[in-house]
Formats: C-alpha cells, structure tokens, sequence
C-alpha cells in the first residue's frame, strides 16, 4: 500500500472511529447540552425578554426539556452522516475536485466545527479548565487533517506540526488531570485499580508518573533525535488509554452496558492513536525524500 493512502486511511479510521462514537453516546446517552442552555447567568435576560418564560419555567418545562434531547440527539444523527462522509470521501480521494467529494468535505469540516462546540461545552461543564476543551484536540482536528489530506491543501511539513500541536495538546492536558493540577477523575483511579490490581495510593502514583510522561513526549515530538521513539510511546499510550476504557469496564454479567457505553467511548478516543501514528509515517516521508 503506497503511504500516502496508509496515510489516508489512519486518517479516515480515526475519523469514522471518532464521529461513530460521538454518535453512538449522543443519541444513546447524552452530551453537555444544558450546561450552556440552562445557564442562568448567560441566558436568563434573553430568554425572559424574547419568550413567555420565566426563568423558573424555562428550566422547568418539559418541552424545553425535550426539545434540548432533541438537539443532542440531531446532533448524534449529524455525527452519523459525518462518519459516512469520511468513508465516502476515502473512497472518493481519486476525485477530490468533484462536487460529491466537494460536499463531503463540507460536511466534514462542520463535523470539525460541531466537535469544537462540543469540547467548549465539556470545558464549560468542567468550571471552563482550558485543559478539558484542549485534551480533545486531536478529536476536533481529526476531520479538518482528513479533509487536508484529500485535498493536498497543505505541505506535509506544515501538516506534520499541525498533526505534533495537536498531539502535544491532547497529552500535556491529559496529563495535567493525571498530576492532579486539576481534579483528577475518579474514573482515572479506578480504571488503574481495576486493570492493574493495584489499591488507590498505587494507583495515584502510577498515574502522577503516566501524567509525567504526557508532558515528556509532549516536548520530545517537537525534537527531531528524539521524536520517532515519543511518537511511538504515543501511539501505544493513546492506543491503551482508549483501550483501557472497555477492558477497566468489562464484565460478563452486563455485555449490554460494556458494549453499550464503554465500547464507543473507546471508539472516538481513536485518534488519540491515529494521529501519533499519522504523524510518524509524514516524519518517515518527509526524511525520505530529504535524503
């Protein structure tokens, strides 16, 4: 396989991992939605001068209630379509110029805008910590390095540092919740205990010492003697982090709820792998043709 299509492809994998997995949890589940929507400090004044609602009412109405299901559910019905469009543009990236293929990038760049609205919405559920809307860097950026890639809209020297910043900004954030400089979540500790059989103050170390090694490979990417091997840690900690979220939650009496919920949110933590993966092939192409 020529590497400029092994390179589309790890893209488009990613890609049709991460929306298929944002669909899944959107229309199964939920998403932050009502953080911002029910947020009286922003919305209050607007809503109470442009509708028949009091405040108390809005927040308390069953149809406004629905109608917010039904906007995060249409947005998991969009993320579906943006899966297809992946795929489609793949099969399609002999045509790139051709108004299908057009449209399909369309689609997949306000993929990319939708992704970013969702990790402003998590940062903002999370008391705005900078560190939770930039950990899905390589998610929200997953479908613009796709539609680039297609089109051959950028060098890939260009590509490559755009591939190492959003690599770096995924991992030094995750590490950032790892180190505790924000509040480390449970579901970190408990992932470590049950995987690694270890009690809680192990757990906490070990992951103080995996929060440490984010930052180290977030530096190292960026340092050509030393960025193939970072990327190659990067790529198996992407890959077990994602991972780790089906295997810590796996348990024979409820297949349904492992594969249910834990399954897909492994799913669109793919390009946590994809790009550190991506992102040494261009290294291995850019060196060949210098040499």
């Amino acid at each position: 396989m020529k590497k400029d299509i092994l390179s589309l492809l790890i893209a488009c994998i990613g890609c049709v991992g991460l929306f298929l997995g944002r669909s899944w949890t959107h229309i199964k589940w939920d998403a932050p939605f009502r953080t911002l929507l029910w947020d009286e400090n922003l919305l209050k004044s607007f809503i109470e001068t442009n509708t028949s609602f009091t405040w108390t009412a809005y927040v308390t109405s069953p149809i406004v209630d629905q109608f917010i299901q039904n906007l995060i559910i249409g947005f998991g019905w969009f993320y579906l379509i943006c899966a297809f469009a992946a795929i489609g543009s793949f099969f399609l990236r002999k045509t790139p110029k051709s108004l299908t293929s057009l449209l399909l990038h369309v689609i997949l760049s306000l993929g990319g805008i939708a992704l970013v609205l969702l990790a402003g919405l998590y940062c903002k559920e999370k008391f705005y910590s900078v560190g939770q809307f930039f950990e899905y860097s390589c998610q929200f950026l997953s479908p613009i390095v796709l539609v680039l890639l297609l089109r051959s809209s950028i060098s890939r020297k260009r590509l490559l540092l755009l591939l190492k910043i959003a690599i770096a900004l995924t991992f030094t954030c995750h590490g950032l919740y790892a180190i505790g400089f924000y509040p480390r979540p449970g579901l970190f500790v408990d992932m470590t205990i049950n995987i690694l059989h270890v009690n809680e103050a192990n757990a906490i170390l070990f992951l103080k010492v995996a929060g440490v090694l984010d930052f180290v490979l977030s530096f190292l990417i960026f340092v050509p003697r030393f960025a193939k091997p970072a990327l190659l840690y990067a790529i198996l900690w992407g890959s077990l982090t994602a991972l780790a979220r089906l295997v810590a939650n796996f348990y024979w009496d409820s297949l349904d709820h492992t594969f249910g919920y834990w399954f897909w949110e492994m799913l669109y933590r793919i390009p946590h792998a994809a790009f550190p993966l991506l992102a040494l092939l261009i290294t291995k192409e850019i060196e060949e043709k210098s040499s």
